[in-house]
């Protein structure tokens, strides 16, 4: 089974996104805060991180950085969500090595969709 790490401080995201990917067959680990993202990726080496941009501790794109230049993690595709738009803070996600960068509120079929297209589902 595909382990997801979802990492976002707002745990009604966090819940409602690993309610539908469990929901998907995937196996979710959570973390509400940077360092605990940092930790738990490195920890599990999950096949794939959805990751908030703004965190306490240690922002998405610190992560998404550390992550992306460490040969053991960069492959691990990112998932990068944000409720910040504006076209840099798309270019900074692109920049720090994020796959996908999804704009909050976002759809949860879209989540999914995402998931499925990089875990590419047997």
């Amino acid at each position: 089974m595909k382990k997801i790490l979802i990492v976002d401080d707002e745990h009604d995201i966090v819940e409602s996104v690993k309610f539908v990917l469990e929901a998907s067959d995937y196996t979710c680990y959570c973390a509400y805060n940077g360092e605990d993202g940092l930790r738990l990726a490195k920890e599990i080496s999950p096949d794939l991180i959805i990751l908030d941009v703004m965190m306490p501790k240690i922002n998405g794109y610190k992560i998404s950085r550390l992550l992306k230049f460490d040969s053991k993690y960069k492959d691990i595709p990112i998932l990068m969500v944000t409720a910040r738009s504006q076209e840099g803070d798309k270019l900074i996600g692109e920049e720090t090595g994020a796959n996908e960068y999804i704009t909050k509120p976002f759809e949860m079929d879209e989540i999914v969709a995402k998931v499925d297209e990089y875990l590419k589902k047997e």
